[in-house]
């Protein structure tokens, strides 16, 4: 006699940093995170390419982050739930969008059939946290299932970014004018961090050597204090909003100083890099399943 399996359907958004095309790979929903341009509405990677965001970006376009309208996130749940029988919902941190909290309140009206998880995490910790998903779901666990252990495991990580210029924290009001005036004269690179919620200062260092040393340095302490215990179920992870070359060049950088771990790669998602602008690297580390 066969076991009825629930089928369980992943949805995450384009914060996550997984593509449309990538998605359908996968057999996951990706909702797109909408933008507005100078007044005009843009859904990433659907009406609006990388390229096209930096290149409004760098042309002092004015931008902003928006979400996704609950109309939107409603008609995605109930086309995929035609063939599924339970959605995970996997939203960028709570702490950086209401996105989450929104998706929470809808689902209430779905009967336990949509489990939203507040993962905290963004970008390739988040774009993890989908991998764990599908995982365990084709362990055959339930969408609430799915959803405690990813939220028993969401503070497993840690990111680590450095910004090229600072006119972007000063544009987004997190550095005052003439902090982002010394900083630029004496080639200040900020580190900032990311931990769950927010997003925070980490270190102010000289130049980009200084900085790559300081993030890699910091995820070398998070391998061997914060995560020692749990060590051999690390996953590294690169994020950037430079250039590929440059990404690619910091990703060899990593794989030579951690040799033998697993790294997800993937461009920043436009959501951060409106705070931080363009040439910026990230690393981060996390815990999969």
């Amino acid at each position: 006699m066969e076991r009825t399996m629930s089928k369980v359907a992943v949805v995450t958004d384009s914060n996550s940093g997984i593509t449309q095309e990538r998605g359908k790979e996968l057999g996951i929903y990706v909702l797109p995170m909408p933008f507005f341009i100078d007044g005009e509405l843009f859904l990433e990677d659907i009406t609006l390419t990388q390229e096209q965001f930096y290149e409004r970006l760098g042309a002092d376009s004015d931008i902003s982050t928006s979400q996704p309208s609950p109309g939107n996130v409603m008609e995605l749940w109930e086309e995929v739930l035609k063939d599924y029988d339970e959605i995970v919902c996997i939203p960028m941190s709570s702490g950086l969008s209401s996105t989450c909290s929104t998706a929470t309140s809808i689902a209430a009206e779905y009967k336990g059939r949509v489990q939203v998880v507040n993962n905290q995490r963004i970008s390739v910790t988040q774009e993890q946290s989908v991998y764990d998903a599908m995982k365990l779901r084709d362990q055959g666990m339930s969408a609430a299932q799915i959803k405690e252990v990813l939220e028993r495991e969401k503070m497993q990580a840690s990111i680590y970014i450095t910004v090229d210029t600072l006119k972007y924290l000063k544009k987004g009001g997190r550095i005052t004018p003439a902090a982002a005036a010394i900083g630029t004269v004496l080639n200040l690179k900020p580190v900032l961090q990311i931990q769950g919620e927010k997003l925070d200062a980490f270190a102010k260092v000289r130049g980009w050597k200084a900085a790559k040393k300081t993030m890699l340095n910091a995820i070398e302490k998070d391998l061997n204090e914060r995560f020692a215990d749990v060590k051999d179920q690390m996953v590294l992870g690169m994020a950037y909003t430079c250039t590929k070359e440059e990404a690619q060049e910091w990703k060899k950088e990593i794989m030579e100083r951690f040799p033998g771990y697993e790294i997800v790669e993937g461009p920043l998602s436009l959501s951060v890099a409106c705070h931080i602008g363009p040439g910026a690297m990230a690393v981060t580390c996390m815990k999969k399943v």
